[in-house]
């Protein structure tokens, strides 16, 4: 391992600490505004001498902030360090204290937020001032976005703004939980709703109606099918924990009552797929399927079922050469012998279109992530500090 790194602290420094505190106290689960937070964040950038630019969703309630430190003049580049500011819900979650109020207990930190990914945050504002700005020979960017747990939206703005003024980072290290482990690789992922429109009749005279659930459960085992082909004809990738595109069934429903023939059901499917795979060919199988096989039984006399399709999530996956110099230097400086790949999205995968590679690398365990008393480890955050001091030494600051 780094000698640098072998020897970190076990505990981040108070600064990071106090940090973390007060991002975890604003209240930015995915559909409440994040501005609160954003303008704090920004001022204590300006503070110390970034350039910041925010690009807002079309309600203004919400907002991307991009950061650069140094100068960020033609063919200086940089790096951006990138993280999401929303977190998921907690309603319906047994919290033992409040979620959006840090507790330190036992060598870690809880809070919503704590390791999906505010502490990642919190460690890059809290090392900012430490950083000898006359002597970076390329700039520092930073990148903190909106709505990334709802399908990666905010983040497309702040791409394409970046478009827009010319703007080109080279790399981007995505500070998601990883146990501060490189990761190059993840998973695309689209979701759909399909809604199952029937006709409903007294349950005594199936007959006179078009059973919306029937339907549904027709399709659901043509995508069930469907999966299992995937699963044993693609090529398949064994850096993954689960090696395979898959296609799952996540949500159904329907049916008023008992007595009643069901007039709508809806149900809910996603395709997580390997890098490389076209997501268009699964959805196109799925709705064949439904105009030529399940529709034309859908009617009765004076009435004709329908389906319908909405796209619920969509984002790429993320893959980046193993030997792209954002790698190699990520695993010299962490004493990794080589990247992971993992099943979970990030924003990689769109800074990855847009021209940036990108290295996944957090403190924390996706684990603990999206459960109630989330929380990340003193020692995941001090590392993480370890690791940011390190990349700025050796990858953006001239020799003294």
């Amino acid at each position: 391992m780094n000698a640098s790194l072998n020897a970190a602290a076990v505990e981040p420094t108070p600064a990071t600490l106090d940090i973390l505190k007060t991002l975890i106290g604003f209240n930015t689960i995915s559909r409440e505004s994040n501005l609160g937070l954003v303008e704090w964040v920004r001022d204590y950038l300006e503070r110390h001498g970034a350039t910041t630019r925010l690009t807002y969703d079309a309600e203004r309630r919400k907002a991307n902030l991009f950061a650069t430190l140094g100068d960020a003049g033609p063919g200086r580049y940089g790096t951006v360090f990138s993280g999401h500011t929303d977190v998921v819900p907690v309603k319906g979650q047994n919290w033992d204290t409040d979620p959006f109020v840090a507790q330190v207990a036992d060598g870690k930190l809880f809070g919503r937020g704590a390791c999906d990914m505010k502490g990642f945050i919190a460690v890059c504002l809290a090392r900012l001032p430490f950083i000898a700005q006359d002597r970076l020979h390329t700039p520092l960017h930073f990148s903190f976005s909106y709505d990334e747990e709802v399908g990666c939206l905010g983040v497309r703005e702040l791409l394409a703004d970046l478009q827009q003024n010319d703007i080109k980072p080279t790399g981007v290290i995505i500070g998601e939980p990883t146990m501060m482990q490189p990761v190059i690789a993840h998973k695309g992922k689209r979701s759909y709703r399909c809604s199952v429109h029937g006709h409903a009749a007294h349950s005594s005279c199936p007959h006179l109606g078009i059973n919306s659930i029937d339907y549904a459960a027709m399709m659901q085992l043509k995508i069930r099918e469907i999966a299992l082909r995937v699963r044993h004809s693609e090529v398949q990738d064994y850096d993954f924990d689960v090696p395979y595109s898959s296609i799952v069934t996540t949500l159904s429903n329907g049916g008023n009552a008992p007595n009643i023939i069901p007039d709508k059901a809806e149900f809910v499917f996603e395709h997580r797929f390997l890098p490389g795979i076209d997501p268009a060919e699964v959805f196109e199988e799925v709705k064949r399927y439904a105009e030529q096989e399940v529709l034309p039984q859908m009617q009765i006399e004076g009435a004709q079922g329908r389906i319908e399709f909405e796209t619920l999530t969509a984002y790429p996956g993320m893959s980046t050469a193993a030997d792209d110099p954002l790698v190699t230097s990520a695993l010299r400086i962490l004493g990794s012998e080589r990247a992971r790949k993992v099943g979970f999205g990030t924003e990689g995968g769109l800074f990855g279109q847009a021209g940036m590679p990108a290295v996944i690398c957090g403190p924390g365990d996706i684990v603990h992530a999206h459960k109630p008393n989330e929380f990340v480890t003193l020692e995941q955050l001090a590392r993480c500090e370890s690791f940011f001091d390190n990349f700025i030494a050796s990858a953006h600051l001239k020799a003294a």
